[in-house]
């Protein structure tokens, strides 16, 4: 499924917020590679022409959309403190998916969903989509209220991921999970005092929405009681607890293991989920 990118301009000079401001060279190039719409390709006057900025004019110009060099001082300006290196795009608001979109993408499989419980850092957003989108989810899930929405930040920390991975906005993510519960689908939530380690979960290889907390507050009370089961992360050192994304990092690679069967991270066909040589690279 192709990704169609939240209004998301900047402020002062930035665009009309019609438009959203997607920066750096993996989100560009990754907008352009899923065939998203792209109103116009910016890279800053004098910028080195490296192998991923000739393809994103390569992709651009197959694509028919403008690219323009563009004075680094009015780049910085359009950018809104957004860390560029270089190269903007233009693009219209971010387009958030249905569960109906996301369905369609799991084209037989057992369905991968990850779902935030009011996770509001848009680093942390963003780089739990990057490992979701590395390891096949199908979709993820985002509270309408009181949590990080899909920012101009966010799709950065993404690293392009954002322009593959369905997203969608829950209005209400107690009520979603349980209707996604009467469709078979389990709800198993990261929680530090669970009393399973994630490894012992046999609901990892069946149809399943992995539900991540707050920072720092880890999952809401209705949230942990709507979850089929409760999993924790081994923890053998002194620090009590990881970031959310590190967290989510780990507990996916761990579905990962039981979805294909392999020793542990790292181990089993490569194939599955390698990408571009350089994918991953910052």
């Amino acid at each position: 499924m192709s990704r169609r990118p939240h209004k998301g301009g900047g402020r002062g000079h930035g665009p009309p917020r019609t438009e959203r401001v997607v920066g750096g060279l993996h989100p560009v190039r990754e907008l352009l590679r899923a065939g998203a719409t792209v109103h116009r390709v910016m890279i800053a006057a004098g910028r080195d022409d490296t192998p991923v900025v000739h393809e994103i004019r390569a992709a651009a110009h197959r694509a028919g959309v403008p690219v323009d060099e563009v004075a680094r001082g009015d780049l910085d300006a359009r950018a809104d403190g957004l860390v560029h290196q270089g190269v903007l795009a233009t693009a219209p608001p971010f387009p958030y998916a249905s569960l109906d979109e996301v369905r369609e993408t799991a084209d037989g499989q057992p369905l991968l969903l990850v779902a935030l419980d009011g996770v509001t850092d848009p680093h942390n957003l963003g780089s739990i989509a990057r490992t979701a989108e590395a390891v096949g989810a199908h979709g993820l899930l985002l509270p309408s209220r009181r949590a990080a929405g899909v920012t101009p930040t966010a799709e950065k920390a993404a690293a392009g991921a954002l322009a593959h991975l369905p997203v969608v906005r829950m209005a209400n993510l107690v009520r979603d999970l349980r209707d996604l519960k009467a469709e078979g689908v389990w709800a198993v939530g990261l929680d530090g005092d669970a009393p399973d380690a994630i490894g012992a979960s046999h609901l990892l290889d069946e149809p399943l929405v992995l539900v991540i907390g707050a920072e720092g507050a880890g999952l809401a009370r209705l949230t942990r009681e709507t979850c089929d089961q409760l999993v924790r992360l081994p923890m053998r050192g002194r620090v009590g607890s990881l970031n959310a994304s590190v967290a989510a990092g780990v507990a996916l690679y761990e579905v990962l293991r039981a979805r294909s069967g392999t020793a542990g991270p790292g181990g089993g066909d490569e194939s599955a989920t390698s990408g571009p040589p350089d994918r991953w690279t910052t």
